[in-house]
Formats: C-alpha cells, sequence, structure tokens
C-alpha cells in the first residue's frame, strides 16, 4: 500500500488512486489519462505534485511523470 498525498476534492484523490494502481507497461497511459482529467476538470495544477508523487510510488521517475503531465496539459489546452 502506497501513502496517498492529500487532494482537495474527492475525484482528484480517486485520479491519484488510479495512477497508484498502475502496474508496469500501464504506468504513464494511466498518469497521462488521470492528468487529462484533472485539467479538464481545472484541477490540473493543484493535483501536480499529488500526481507526480502517486507516479514515483509506481516506479516512474520525477522527471518522466512532470513530463507526462505537461503533455497532458497541453493536449487539453492547458499551460503545464
Amino acid at each position: 500500500h502506497h501513502p496517498t498525498p492529500p487532494v482537495t476534492g474527492g475525484h482528484g484523490q480517486g485520479l491519484v488512486q488510479f495512477v497508484l494502481a498502475a502496474h508496469e507497461g500501464q504506468r504513464n497511459t494511466r498518469l497521462f489519462w488521470a492528468a487529462c482529467r484533472a485539467y479538464e476538470d481545472g484541477i490540473g495544477a493543484a493535483l501536480v505534485d499529488a500526481l507526480v508523487e502517486a507516479a514515483r510510488g509506481t516506479g516512474l521517475s520525477e522527471r518522466e511523470a512532470r513530463a507526462t503531465i505537461a503533455s497532458a496539459a497541453r493536449m487539453t489546452g492547458h499551460r503545464p
């Protein structure tokens, strides 16, 4: 079990849990999907640190996680 960083709102918590449940081979995909949903819901910026920590808990490096989240931000029309 991984410690879950605090986030605001129940939806953000669900996205963090979705990333934490990722297995090898799906870590980037799950992180990208969760980050896209967060930005679409207007909570992307607030959720970045929690998503990065969750991704690190699955084995991604901080650099990989931040790059994936930045890509999701651009894809949804937001600035990383």
